[in-house]
C-alpha cells in the first residue's frame, strides 16, 4: 500500500476513535442525522427525483452507523428495496477520500448495495469517489439549515442534496496558455451516474495555480440558464458594462498561464445553491 495513502487511513481510524466521524461524543449529531434523513431523505438531480428511506436503524460498524432501506421516489411501487449502509461525516470538520474508502470496504463486506455518506463538507479528492467494484458510493452534502431545529424538524426542503462533479475539459492555446470548459455536471439519479448540461450551472469558479490548502478565486463565470442575473442587471441600469458582463456568461474560461503545479481547481454551484469542487492537471 502507498504509504500516504496508510497514513491517510490511519487518520480517518483516529478520527473515528475519536468521535470525529460517527461514534464517541458524535452520537447525539449522529441520531439527529439518521432522524432527519429518513424523514427528508435525499434530493438528487431534478427535483422530482428524491432517495427515500422506508426504514433505518443502527449498524455495529467501524465506520458506518446506520442501515437504510431505500427506493427512489420515482421508482414504481413494486420496485424492490436496496439496503444503503450509511456514513454521517463530522459536525464540525470534512469527510476525506480515506474515511469513504474505510466506509465502502465495510459496506461491501457486508453486503449492502450502497454507501451514502452524508456529511457537511467533503474534501476535493473525496469528490471524484463515487464507487468501489459494484458499490455506489452516494455523497449527501447536509444543508446548514440542520444546525436550525427549528428548520430541520420540519422535514421540508433539501436538507441532503447529492451533487457530483463537473464535466471539466482542458484546451490547450497558444503560447503556453491554457483554458478550461465545463459541459455540465454529472449527478447521481435512478442508481447511476448521469450527465447534465450547463444550464444546470448557476457559477463556477476557477483557481488556476491550486495549492490543495486555500481556494483563490481567480476566474468567475455566471453561465446561469434562462438569464438569472437579469434582476441584477436591471438594478444596475447604467452602472453596468453590457460588453463585460456578456464575457462573464460562458462555459469556457478566457486563456490563463498553465500554472507551474501543473493543477488547477474548479469549483461549480448549481441553482440549488450547492457546490462541488474537482482538482484537474493541466
Amino acid at each position: 500500500m502507498d504509504d500516504s495513502l496508510f497514513d491517510e487511513l490511519e487518520a480517518a481510524e483516529g478520527r473515528r476513535q475519536t468521535g470525529e466521524v460517527g461514534g464517541g461524543e458524535a452520537a447525539d449529531f449522529v441520531a439527529m442525522v439518521l432522524d432527519n434523513l429518513k424523514k427528508s431523505g435525499v434530493q438528487q438531480a431534478h427535483k422530482a427525483d428524491r432517495l427515500v428511506f422506508t426504514a433505518t436503524k443502527g449498524w455495529p460498524g467501524r465506520y458506518i452507523s446506520a442501515e437504510g432501506r431505500v427506493r427512489q421516489s420515482s421508482d414504481a411501487e413494486d420496485t424492490p428495496e436496496r439496503r444503503a449502509a450509511i456514513l454521517v461525516g463530522p459536525e464540525y470538520g470534512t469527510v476525506s477520500r480515506a474515511d469513504l474508502t474505510a466506509a465502502a470496504r465495510e459496506a461491501m463486506e457486508a453486503g449492502f448495495d450502497l454507501l451514502v455518506a452524508a456529511a457537511f463538507n467533503f474534501d476535493a479528492h473525496a469528490s471524484e469517489f463515487d464507487r468501489m467494484g459494484a458499490l455506489t458510493v452516494l455523497q449527501a452534502r447536509i444543508n446548514p439549515d440542520l444546525h436550525m431545529p427549528d428548520l430541520a424538524n420540519t422535514g421540508a426542503g433539501n436538507l441532503f442534496t447529492v451533487f457530483g462533479e463537473p464535466d471539466i475539459q482542458v484546451h490547450d492555446e497558444a503560447d503556453g496558455m491554457v483554458s478550461i470548459e465545463v459541459a455540465g455536471i454529472d449527478m447521481y439519479k435512478g442508481g447511476q451516474i448521469e450527465s447534465g448540461d450547463a444550464d444546470d450551472i448557476a457559477v463556477w469558479f476557477i483557481d488556476t495555480d491550486y495549492n490543495y490548502e486555500s481556494f483563490f478565486v481567480r476566474h468567475a463565470y455566471f453561465p446561469g440558464a434562462s438569464d438569472p442575473y437579469k434582476a441584477l442587471k436591471t438594478t444596475l441600469k447604467a452602472e453596468i458594462d453590457a460588453e463585460a458582463w456578456e464575457s462573464l456568461k460562458r462555459t469556457r474560461s478566457r486563456p490563463f498561464p498553465r500554472p507551474i503545479s501543473g493543477r488547477v481547481a474548479v469549483k461549480v454551484v448549481n441553482h440549488l445553491g450547492d457546490e462541488v469542487m474537482k482538482v484537474v492537471e493541466v
